[in-house]
């Protein structure tokens, strides 16, 4: 059985810039698709709680490639080990709670299903696994992160604010 690497504080753990890959299976069809990128967590630029997820990169599915980005709301949980998932609009996510290491979460979409396993494997590597089953979707997406050790650089020294929200693959409702 795997080990997995407790957190005492979720959003410390999580804070910083990490390496991104990702597989996306459709088990429908039996196609596939990566992703490669970026995901950076920081304070958000308004001064709210808890740090924003910005993710950017390329998708290639089917073999022609595109940018992909997304954002996420990680807010504080009701422990140090725990956060609160959100859309980058506000709407509930799922909750997660990474004091183990590993944690099980679904969120129901429409009529399908995503059931994600989070599992934490070191200071600098953390990996989420979503199944997504339903009528509208058969999905396997498999995300590896690495912590990436270069600084990032506040919002304000990057010029503003982040590029918006595109919709992409792992959107959900």
């Amino acid at each position: 059985m795997a080990e997995f690497w407790p957190v005492s504080d979720a959003l410390a753990y999580l804070a910083g810039t990490w390496r991104v890959e990702r597989s996306v299976r459709d088990l429908a069809s039996g196609a596939s698709g990566t992703f490669g990128g970026t995901t950076v967590f920081e304070p958000p630029d308004d001064g709210g709680a808890g740090l924003l997820h910005r993710e950017s990169g390329t998708f290639v599915w089917q073999g022609v490639a595109r940018p992909a980005e997304r954002t996420l709301r990680f807010l504080p949980g009701d422990g140090a080990g725990r956060a609160d998932v959100r859309f980058a609009d506000g709407r509930p996510f799922h909750g997660l709670d990474l004091s183990s290491g590993r944690h099980l979460t679904d969120h129901p979409c429409a009529a399908d299903l995503y059931r994600g396993e989070f599992t934490v494997h070191g200071a600098d590597r953390w990996r989420t696994v979503w199944r997504v089953g339903g009528p509208a979707k058969q999905l396997l997406l498999t995300t590896d992160y690495t912590r990436d050790r270069v600084s990032v650089r506040p919002a304000a020294e990057r010029g503003g604010a982040p590029p918006p929200v595109r919709e992409d693959y792992t959107r959900s409702d």
